[in-house]
């Protein structure tokens, strides 16, 4: 009888270690916790095609840190980019469909149509992060969601205008990306912060410089401009077709393409000169926001200087396309056993003349 109960004991203890194994590794084994059995993983990085401006700029710094991570050894890293949101669906399902063990993937979704590919990721057991756009649906089971913060993008326009003497109800002119939920929350950042409802940089607007509801009617929005040079450079000289308009003081631009459609309207010849004076002698301020070379060169003093010096003042705010290093990251953190912030926001900082020096802009 002592044996039979020795027997069945041990039988027990080995059930119990067979299905703490199993239970550790998702559908058809493939590693889900990390650490030590994480040894080996190889992660796709599923990203749009690298050609340029802030998307395209994203493949590059991707493939700036898949060099790292294959060069750290550990694990390896290939870029896989994609001309459209159907090609990158392709790309996940042929991903899935082959079956390998011990992979990862960290993706810059190209649309929200691409949800249901990444359903199927966690489907079949195979830790994800996503970048950038982040679709609310299928965030829950991601490793990590990682985005720049796009309120905090509204707050450091707001914060810089008020710093530089921005008061309650001054006519403010928005010129906003498109109609996606991006720009709600660049809108919404940009007015929170003026009524004191959001921070900036770990402070918030002085009460005596609030801004009431019946102010934020002194802001007008110009419709979305799809983020586009040309079509923002047409409604400014549109804009500026009235010269009263040249009293606008404020000008927040909610990308720096954007703002250079802004400048280069400025330059050109489609606004009368007496206004272009007239605007200029008010000295406006113009925000931008991304990190593109063209700006930060304009920010050095290397191009646009007869109009920027003009200017009360030109920024930048941070929100750059190596952002997805971090996402990459994230995934590396996670199979090397660490603990990972779900939601991952990258704080945004305002980029000035006197520090643009400090940051890496994109082509």
């Amino acid at each position: 009888m002592k044996i039979k109960k020795i027997l069945a004991v041990l039988l027990a203890v080995l059930t119990v270690a067979a299905c703490f194994a199993a239970c550790s590794k998702g559908d058809g084994g493939e590693q889900q916790d990390g650490g030590a059995a994480a040894e080996n993983a190889h992660i796709y990085i599923l990203t749009a095609a690298e050609d340029h401006g802030w998307t395209g700029s994203v493949a590059t710094f991707a493939k700036e840190k898949a060099k790292e991570v294959n060069a750290a050894g550990k694990y390896t890293a290939e870029v896989i980019t994609a001309a459209n949101a159907a090609d990158q669906i392709t790309k996940v399902e042929d991903i899935i469909a082959k079956g390998e063990k011990n992979i990862a993937v960290v993706i810059q979704p190209m649309d929200d149509t691409v949800q249901s590919a990444i359903q199927s990721l966690a489907d079949a057991g195979i830790p994800y992060v996503a970048f950038d756009r982040i679709i609310d649906a299928v965030s829950a089971s991601a490793v990590s969601n990682v985005k720049g913060d796009n309120e905090g993008i509204g707050a450091g326009a707001a914060a810089y205008f008020v710093e530089n003497g921005l008061e309650p109800g001054d006519s403010v002119y928005v010129y906003e990306g498109d109609t996606s939920s991006v720009t709600t929350l660049r809108n919404s950042g940009f007015t929170k912060y003026l009524t004191g409802e959001l921070a900036f940089g770990g402070q918030t607007i002085a009460e005596d410089k609030k801004w009431s509801e019946d102010d934020l009617n002194a802001i007008t929005y110009s419709g979305a401009m799809n983020w586009s040079r040309s079509d923002t450079k047409t409604s400014f000289e549109t804009l500026m077709g009235d010269a009263n308009n040249a009293k606008i003081k404020w000008f927040y631009a909610q990308d720096d393409e954007l703002t250079m459609g802004i400048l280069e309207a400025l330059q050109g010849g489609g606004i009368a000169e007496s206004t272009k004076a007239a605007f200029l002698e008010n000295k406006p301020f113009i925000t931008g926001c991304g990190g593109l070379e063209e700006l930060y060169a304009v920010l050095r003093g290397e191009s646009y200087a007869d109009i920027a010096q003009k200017c009360g003042g030109i920024m930048s705010v941070t929100y750059s396309p190596s952002m997805i290093q971090t996402a990459v990251q994230d995934m590396v953190d996670h199979l090397d056993g660490k603990t990972v912030t779900q939601d991952h926001i990258i704080a945004c900082e305002n980029v000035t003349p006197e520090n643009v020096s400090e940051y890496k802009s994109f082509s």
